[in-house]
């Protein structure tokens, strides 16, 4: 059976052979080659970016070479619960989902220990349910569905914006707010763990990167050396915030990997997702959720603030 997909905003700059993964890499560039992936109606390379809006045909349904996480049970912090959806309070450390089959201590694996009907809901059986993700060092709040059609509600809600999402982080030096970082977001051109951020606007990376919005609500100075920002990001990318922070000159405390300092005393990059709000697909209501900052940063506040 023929299928036809339509690339989203967000997946815009994505590679045709690494979309058609669920392949596997070698199947997917046979069947580009063999002309049985079109793009647009027309023959396409392997390496060809896919821009929203164009349409990917295929002769029938790839099989996915995705997995389904062993169940396992462990420790959830549950901080919204229903019969639709979950919102739940990832610790830092926790991956959001497996890479391998054999990975175990995840997020994906203890939510299907609990809430076995995800399975198959998602962007990826990797990824039971849920709708974004987390870096593994980064701690808060994750929203989860427990059903397609709550799934596919909630997705379209996140792509239009209508799902606020609010972080705090800690970072170096002086920064004002409220601000907007408005700086598109491209794959970084030598290091493969880290993003680029475009600021000049003469940037030939520029036309492959993807938008990217960071709003700073308010910031308060603690102690003589940081900055403590709520941050609201709707459509985060990866590695966004940190990205956009690090690349004004004042990257997150503990983010070793953009530049942040004291990383040995904190032990994690400073960023938590600490609040969402959504219309209920369900009911309609308004769904606020909060999370409090973990003990390890309230920790390391009230000690920056004594300095």
């Amino acid at each position: 059976m023929a299928v036809e997909l339509e690339i989203a905003e967000e997946d815009g700059g994505t590679r045709l052979d690494v979309l058609l993964v669920g392949l596997s890499r070698m199947r997917a560039r046979r069947m580009i080659q063999d002309g049985q992936a079109l793009v647009n109606g027309r023959r396409a390379k392997k390496g060809q970016r896919l821009a929203p809006g164009d349409r990917v045909q295929m002769e029938s349904t790839p099989p996915p070479s995705d997995f389904v996480p062993a169940a396992m049970s462990g420790t959830l912090n549950v901080a919204h619960e229903d019969a639709a959806l979950v919102v739940v309070d990832k610790p830092a450390g926790m991956p959001t989902h497996p890479l391998r089959p054999d990975e175990h201590d995840t997020l994906a694996n203890v939510l299907l220990g609990r809430y076995p009907e995800m399975e198959g809901v998602g962007y990826a059986l990797r990824e039971p349910g849920i709708l974004h993700r987390l870096d593994t060092e980064t701690s808060g709040l994750v929203l989860a569905a427990r059903d397609d059609a709550t799934f596919v509600t909630l997705r379209a809600a996140l792509r239009a914006g209508a799902i606020d999402k609010r972080y705090v982080v800690l970072v170096d030096g002086a920064i004002d707010a409220p601000q907007v970082i408005a700086a598109p977001i491209a794959r970084h051109p030598s290091d493969p763990r880290r993003v680029y951020v475009c600021l000049d606007p003469q940037d030939p990376r520029l036309p492959r990167a993807r938008p990217a919005v960071t709003e700073l609500l308010d910031a308060r100075r603690v102690g003589e050396r940081f900055v403590l920002v709520t941050v609201k990001a709707t459509l985060a990318l990866r590695h966004q915030i940190r990205a956009h922070f690090a690349a004004l000159g004042h990257p997150l405390v503990g983010d070793e990997l953009y530049g942040g300092s004291s990383r040995e005393a904190l032990g994690r990059h400073f960023l938590h997702a600490s609040e969402i709000s959504f219309v209920h697909p369900g009911t309609s209501e308004l769904v606020h959720v909060t999370s409090a900052l973990p003990a390890e940063l309230g920790a390391f506040v009230e000690a920056a603030s004594r300095s």
